[in-house]
């Protein structure tokens, strides 16, 4: 068993947790949004207004605070008049990003919003910058939040809506650098810079306007990017960053993979913290009072799609090793919210780290599912400070091959683990925040990233403080290649028990390749 002590410090508050950090993403993209969203309002499959009912149910059990549409690629080659009116009107086209299927656009503007007031979420809108116009962003965000009497309202209230929506998150353009239109950062600064300025804020309607970042490690381009536009331009900037075992051809299965893959999965989803590190680096030098944000608006696992389905539907089946990836992920970008203030998983239904997987009328819920669905506590509260500290004997615990262990230590808090070239922290932990009742509330979450060790966390609070009272405890774990069916669709479920604690110190044991999440007051 590997050993490590966590010391937190109520008193040390660090920064807010947006709850958009626990955003999802979807587009039209394989069955995500036909078949997994929207059915249509004929549909035997039960729905409300053509949206699932048990889709949107367990979306709003997640709190689910935004949702990123239409794209990702297909943003850029959307244009939203296509998809207003009715839909036996709707323009066909080719969806030559995913799959070459025709998209005939019976999910559009009115479908997304009602979508979102369904869900009880913001609604984050990918605004097309590489074959639209200026003039087409222009109308429609009139179109959605505009009231009035103009020619774009008339046509909304034509459609059947007669008042605006609130529209707050407007992300203009995607992945500029690649599949947007393979854009030069200077190229692309500027033309963000026209294009946001015909984005208008209409009545009580304020935009928070996103530009498009960098992809993963480009930190040319968040430097040109950075050295362009500023506070008066854009709110936040984007990055994405996608957790790929192998390489672009060859990415790896979802289900079938060594344990030195498993290492490296883990490993690369964990750098996503160094990466963040840099980009904000490089936004001080050019924003040092912080007043852009950061986006993580792109992000999860990205592996070979489930053999026999087609290869553009991105369609791959999610194990437990992805709810570590989720976990992990999810206490960096809580570690960061003094700067990170959204990020969305690709994708919400059936595509890539997918929360839900829908076949016909069955639905079944991920490994990743139940990781958001531990974590949604942490939404809108506070980051205190919380550390690991190895245990004496627990470095040289971690099994090691080829890499020193105890050097590695000295580098991570908390014991390591190694595997061939691969060492990573056997803990990855955050820990939270609210005054409930005139009470402290805490959230710890935390993950055991070793596939073969259980590992005991101490959790250790200041002397001036105590665990008081009814401590629920949320245990996900199982063999990291584990994974729900729609014949076993529970296999790996979390499960919730309760315990008693006082005193300052508290010991969870958690299994190898487990998420926990504990919920407790002190005083």
């Amino acid at each position: 068993m590997l050993k490590t002590i966590l010391h937190i410090n109520p008193d040390k508050t660090l920064s807010h947790i947006a709850p958009e950090i626990y955003g999802q993403f979807s587009e039209h993209l394989g069955r995500c949004i036909y078949d997994g969203i929207y059915v249509g309002e004929d549909s035997d499959i039960p729905n409300v207004k053509g949206m699932r009912k048990d889709v949107v149910e367990a979306l709003r059990a997640l709190h689910l605070p935004v949702l990123r549409w239409p794209g990702g690629c297909f943003a850029d080659e959307y244009h939203w008049r296509d998809g207003i009116g009715p839909k036996e009107n709707r323009r066909r086209m080719v969806n030559t990003n995913w799959g070459g299927i025709v998209e005939d656009n019976r999910f559009g503007t009115h479908e997304f919003l009602e979508l979102c007031d369904q869900l009880d979420c913001e609604p984050y809108i990918a605004v097309n910058l590489g074959s639209g116009t200026v003039q087409e962003a222009a109308e429609w965000i009139e179109y959605m939040t505009a009231d009035g009497d103009s020619t774009i309202t008339n046509l909304r209230k034509e459609n059947g809506r007669t008042k605006p929506w609130h529209l707050k998150y407007v992300g203009i353009g995607n992945e500029n650098w690649g599949c947007g239109g393979s854009m030069s950062p200077d190229f692309y600064a500027n033309e963000y810079k026209r294009y946001q300025c015909f984005c208008k804020n209409y009545g009580n309607n304020k935009l928070y306007k996103v530009a498009c970042g960098p992809s993963g490690e480009d930190y040319n381009w968040t430097k040109e990017l950075m050295s362009r536009i500023d506070h008066e331009h854009a709110n936040g900037i984007s990055l994405h960053y996608y957790t790929v075992p192998g390489d672009w051809e060859h990415k790896g299965s979802a289900t079938d993979f060594s344990d030195e893959e498993y290492y490296i999965t883990i490993s690369k989803a964990l750098h996503i913290e160094d990466i963040i590190e840099k980009h904000l680096a490089i936004m001080d030098e050019y924003d040092p009072n912080h007043d852009i944000d950061l986006l993580v608006d792109e992000w999860g696992t990205w592996y070979d799609v489930e053999p026999g389905t087609n290869p553009g539907f991105l369609y791959q089946q999610n194990t437990m090793r992805d709810a570590i990836v989720a976990a992990a992920s999810l206490n960096i970008f809580n570690k960061h919210s003094d700067r990170i203030a959204m990020a969305n998983i690709a994708q919400v239904v059936n595509v890539l780290q997918a929360m839900i997987l829908t076949e016909d009328t069955k639905i079944l819920k991920t490994p990743t599912y139940d990781v958001f669905q531990m974590y949604k506590e942490h939404q809108d509260a506070t980051l205190v400070e919380s550390y690991a500290e190895a245990v004496s004997g627990s470095a040289s615990a971690a099994r090691a091959s080829g890499t020193d262990s105890a050097d590695t230590a000295n580098k991570i808090h908390g014991p390591v683990i190694s595997y061939n070239d691969t060492s990573l922290p056997a803990l990855s932990e955050s820990v939270s925040v609210t005054e409930q009742n005139g009470q402290k509330l805490l959230t710890i979450t935390l993950a055991n990233t070793s596939l073969t060790d259980s590992l005991s966390v101490e959790l250790e609070l200041p002397m001036k403080y105590s665990f008081c009272g009814e401590a629920s405890i949320a245990m996900l774990h199982a063999g990291a290649r584990a994974y729900n069916t729609f014949d076993d669709p529970d296999r790996v479920r979390a499960f919730e028990t309760e315990e008693d604690w006082n005193g300052n110190l508290q010991i969870v044991s958690l299994p190898a390749c487990s998420v926990c999440r504990i919920c407790c007051y002190v005083s």
